[in-house]
């Protein structure tokens, strides 16, 4: 009898559960709270000028205005939701790679590899002090894609 009722009560669970979901516009592959940071959901990406700016000058080893960082810093933390700012960045670095037109493997700018622009955008928010999600809670405040060479 018992195994009746935990059978009926997982049916209507998983039953509840789905309706949820589709109420919601969950999906595998894009579900969660980085989901609210989809652009094909309404979300408006930061185009982080001052983060733009402060990356390309950090690559090349030039010192960064305490103005620029300042702005880079303050833009990072008006974006609302956490989990977005990583992507925003992410946004922000690819379209840096496409105006200049640069390819794997080489020179972003004089002086400054596509790698080092990835990792000195991806540790923006540690430098400004912006919290970002960390699923691995050792407290680093290094965005997750700067361990993927094709971002």
């Amino acid at each position: 009898m018992w195994m009746k009722t935990v059978f009926w009560g997982l049916l209507l669970f998983m039953l509840v559960a789905t309706t949820m979901a589709v109420e919601y516009g969950a999906r595998s592959h894009n579900s969660g709270p980085w989901s609210w940071c989809d652009p094909a959901t309404g979300y408006k990406v930061s185009a982080l000028t001052g983060c733009r700016a402060m990356v390309k000058l950090q690559c090349v080893g030039s010192q960064v205005p305490e103005a620029v960082l300042r702005d880079c810093c303050q833009q990072l933390a008006d974006i609302s939701n956490e989990w977005c700012r990583c992507g925003d960045l992410s946004s922000m670095l690819r379209s840096v790679y496409q105006e200049l037109g640069v390819r794997e493997g080489k020179e972003v700018l004089p002086g400054c590899r596509k790698e080092v622009m990835r990792l000195t955008a991806a540790s923006v928010p540690e430098v400004c002090k912006v919290p970002i999600p960390n699923p691995s809670g050792d407290g680093a405040g290094v965005c997750y894609w700067a361990a993927y060479p094709d971002v």
